[in-house]
């Protein structure tokens, strides 16, 4: 999510080819805004604006862009529409410090109306300005550089890396917690960046900085210090032997792979910003008040639906319609009034079928509402509001981290509703790293005799029945196998004649109605199929599978989230043994927006 990248030398030079250069190499993280700044001297040069990394570096010039240090940004909105003033490098209210950030800020809102209140100048909604400000604040107070980063540290909550410089200065400043950031050592120079490709082109000398840390950067040298009390840490560069193509990928195969693993710090960022987002409050009580509440969405953004109004009906006692949106059109639009509410969910945000459905609902008064990971999109903009899935850019074209942090935005406003702390939904991401280092073996040892089938289910039942969807979705675009998700009891009602010897059928479980699912393994085992099961440890299927694929413990809701990763894995790995590329499946695109 967005990406950053500073640069410092001893002499005036031209840096405009190296910020751009730069730029260019963090495109694959996604972004709608590009910025750049250099310092010379007393003189910030700052240039930035919506739209692509060629087409702002020419309309403003950036090639003759000179200073002895330099930024550069792509951001990636989330606080903030995009726009010219949004875009980043910010400067502060006198024009003395310019930085730029990746990440989100939680705190923004709250931390902004203190600065005007401090009568500093605030001129954007975005939190990279925030972090300028947090700065700048203790600086006014008389603190050193170093001791105003350590007080701006402890205020800013949420996950971000940050780089700053000042006028008549040679030096930047850069300290991170929980996004990423890189520091490269080159000759006469040395740089830092959210991410590796900007930097190897440059130099493989790099320092890996962690969260708490603080650096300062010279032309000559480095010097990392602790946020915690300000003393040096001896931190030894290393040498980066990767090509660029495995860098980009974070040394994983395939981007799905990669974005399968991001699932975690994902969804720990998403659960920053909705505590921090004040629209939740406000979604919640329309939500409450609805006399009739959907939820519509196509695809996977549909499943995430279906998974929503089972919380909702289970956690809060809200029953909740969810939708696919063609159908919406037909089936309810003619009945929808203004008392009713909709959330209208796309990872795109420009999915036609959603924005037809959007348009028809309010045609007829109803309240809508938007969940989609591009700020700025159509459907960010149509909705009354919208609220961000935080995934930063999702390259593969199966939706991975976009589903998760669907489902886990839909369990966290269930979880609102029912006046439930959401606290209890912080251990979300560790479980995610958990399931994923448990079950990551566990399809390994069965992938092989799977792959040999191109027809296979894949049932569920509760929560578990749209995870069960997804999986087979997800089996359907990258294997091009024949998977079919069903609701588990409904498998007797014909596909049962489809069993055959060794047929390999799935079973999603989230502990809260053993007896049905086991009752569901027998009726399909007992005709010679295979039965694979995805649940957490438990004597009694263990007793009844083929093959148990054990998830850590957790409560149901969260199980049945947990469900979805092996399906993932299972999806990712037969696809590589079929020698496909299922980062681009054949005949599907990321954003569908034709009818």
């Amino acid at each position: 999510m967005c990406g950053i990248f500073g640069y410092v030398t001893s002499r005036d030079e031209e840096l405009g080819p190296i910020l751009i250069e730069a730029a260019k190499r963090l495109t694959y993280r996604g972004y709608d805004s590009v910025g750049a700044a250099t310092i010379s001297g007393a003189k910030i040069d700052l240039r930035k604006d919506v739209g692509k990394v060629e087409e702002v570096a020419a309309k403003y010039n950036f090639a003759e862009m000179h200073g002895q240090r330099g930024i550069v940004q792509l951001r990636w909105a989330t606080f903030g529409e995009p726009s010219q003033v949004n875009a980043q490098p910010h400067i502060d209210s006198d024009g003395d410090l310019v930085g730029a950030h990746n990440g989100n800020v939680v705190n923004n809102a709250e931390l902004r109306e203190q600065f005007i209140a401090e009568g500093l100048t605030v001129r954007s909604q975005n939190d990279g300005e925030t972090c300028v400000h947090a700065v700048e604040r203790y600086l006014n107070r008389g603190y050193e550089f170093i001791d105003a980063i350590r007080l701006a540290y402890g205020d800013l909550e949420g996950d971000y890396a940050f780089v700053i410089g000042r006028v008549n200065d040679d030096k930047l400043y850069a300290f991170k917690k929980g996004s990423g950031m890189v520091v490269g050592i080159g000759e006469g120079f040395t740089c830092v960046s959210s991410d590796l490709p900007s930097i190897l082109p440059l130099t493989r000398e790099v320092i890996r900085p962690q969260d708490g840390e603080i650096v300062t950067l010279w032309a000559d040298r480095v010097e990392v210090r602790s946020v915690k009390d300000g003393k040096l840490i001896d931190r030894k560069p290393e040498t980066v032997t990767e090509t660029m193509d495995a860098v980009q990928k974070g040394g994983y195969p395939h981007f799905m792979l990669k974005e399968i693993h991001e699932q975690s710090q994902a969804a720990r960022e998403l659960l920053h910003v909705l505590n921090g987002n004040r629209e939740v409050e406000t979604l919640v009580e329309k939500m409450k008040n609805a006399r009739n509440l959907y939820f519509i969405g196509c695809g996977t953004s549909y499943h995430a639906a279906l998974a929503g109004a089972v919380y909702f009906a289970g956690l809060a006692g809200r029953a909740v319609i969810p939708i696919l949106a063609p159908q919406f059109i037909a089936q309810y639009a003619p009945t929808v009034n203004h008392d009713d509410v909709g959330i209208f969910v796309s990872q795109s945000g420009e999915t036609k079928d959603v924005l037809n459905a959007l348009e028809a609902a309010e045609a007829r008064g109803m309240e809508c509402f938007g969940l989609a990971n591009v700020v700025g999109s159509t459907l960010t903009k149509a909705a009354s509001f919208c609220l961000p899935l935080c995934c930063g850019y999702e390259i593969s074209v199966p939706a991975t981290k976009t589903f998760t942090n669907q489902v886990v935005t839909f369990l966290y406003l269930a979880y609102k509703m029912a006046g439930k702390d959401v606290r209890a939904l912080d251990v979300i991401p560790e479980l995610m790293d958990k399931t994923l280092e448990m079950v990551e073996p566990q399809v390994q040892a069965i992938v092989e005799d799977i792959n040999q089938w191109n027809d296979l289910y894949c049932l569920g039942y509760g929560a578990t029945y749209p995870i069960a969807l997804e999986g087979a979705l997800k089996l359907k675009e990258v294997t091009y196998a024949h998977c079919e998700g069903m609701l588990s009891t409904e498998f007797k009602h014909g596909p049962l004649s489809a069993v055959s010897k060794g047929f390999p059928i799935l079973f999603v479980s989230d502990g809260s109605a053993t007896p049905l699912i086991i009752s569901g393994i027998n009726e399909v085992k007992v005709r010679g199929a295979r039965t694979i099961v995805i649940a957490e440890d438990d004597p009694r299927l263990r007793a009844n599978a083929d093959d148990l694929i054990v998830l850590p413990k957790s409560d149901p809701q969260i199980a049945a989230l947990l469900g979805v990763l092996p399906l993932q894995l299972l999806s990712y790995h037969m696809s590589v043994l079929r020698g496909y590329d299922p980062d681009f499946p054949r005949n599907l695109s990321k954003t569908l927006t034709v009818d």
